[in-house]
């Protein structure tokens, strides 16, 4: 063990050795470059192709990490894409309800122009009943307003129905679809009388049942239904909708009909509510 120790190199003298023999082949190099070919040569066959290999895989260690970049790059860019159509789908879908209650109130502003000699409120509806269809509901409008029952209430193109009870800031409403309501109407044309009879279950079909048509009136599909001067509660002239399907009962005593209301009773939202009351002893509304 103390021989080997002794006769092992230091570090520094086998530095001084290399640096020699290098220095020594640079020389002779330099002086005969014949006899450095035979190394080039092996230099050429077994270097190279190694340097080759190793920028290879360095190329593709950099092409893998280029790529690993990208595409977190891509992710960061898709992310922030995303938020971008998120909030542009929150302002188009802003836009298109306040495209819609523009909509809304334009038809309120016109309504109003067409019964210009009534007085009216304006009132949002706060709630309604479970069905899908505004039968009833109550509006944010009530005494302090000046609203009184038996009002009429009118929205989108016509007749919507009647003030059937009232609070101080609220009131409800009965519509004219509701299974309880029933409208003394009359033919805009031939001024015939009839009863429009309300029922949840065919406005669900798109229409309302006209009943009590005289037999020999002269109506015909695509009539307009309005408030009869009869009534005792409804406001004459007030526009209900456009009568179909006009045929004779079989009992061959009245005709029966069925009405298209001008009014979209599963969207409502604001409505007019007319302050002029209309009393007479007639027991239809």
């Amino acid at each position: 063990m103390k021989y080997s120790q002794k006769n092992r190199l230091s570090p520094k003298i086998l530095l001084i050795v290399l640096c020699v023999v290098c220095v020594g082949m640079i020389t002779v190099s330099a002086i005969f470059p014949g006899i450095t070919r035979p190394f080039q040569t092996i230099a050429g066959v077994v270097v190279v192709p190694m340097q080759k290999g190793i920028n290879s895989t360095g190329n593709y260690i950099r092409s893998f990490f280029s790529q690993f970049q990208s595409i977190h790059d891509l992710e960061e860019e898709n992310k922030e894409l995303q938020e971008r159509i998120d909030n542009l789908l929150l302002e188009n879908h802003a836009l298109s309800q306040d495209q819609n209650e523009l909509e809304r109130l334009r038809n309120l502003y016109a309504l109003d122009k067409k019964y210009s000699d009534y007085d009216k409120v304006a009132a949002s509806i706060i709630s309604s009943g479970s069905s899908n269809w505004f039968n009833t509901f109550v509006i944010d409008k009530g005494e302090k307003d000046g609203i009184k029952k038996n009002m009429n209430v009118i929205a989108g193109s016509g007749l919507v129905g009647i003030v059937t009870d009232v609070g101080a800031s609220h009131a409800k409403v009965r519509s004219i679809i509701d299974d309880s309501s029933s409208v003394a109407a009359m033919f805009a044309r031939t001024s015939d009388f009839c009863i429009l009879v309300g029922s949840q279950k065919q406005i669900e079909n798109g229409y309302i049942n006209v009943m009590n048509i005289n037999k020999d009136a002269k109506v015909k599909d695509g009539d307009e239904l309005v408030t009869s001067p009869t009534s005792s509660k409804f406001l004459p002239g007030i526009t209900i909708g456009y009568v179909k399907d006009v045929k004779m009962e079989s009992s061959n005593i009245e005709k029966s009909a069925k009405l298209e209301p001008v009014v979209d009773f599963k969207h409502l939202r604001e409505v007019l509510v007319i302050t002029e009351l209309k009393e007479t002893p007639d027991d239809l509304e």
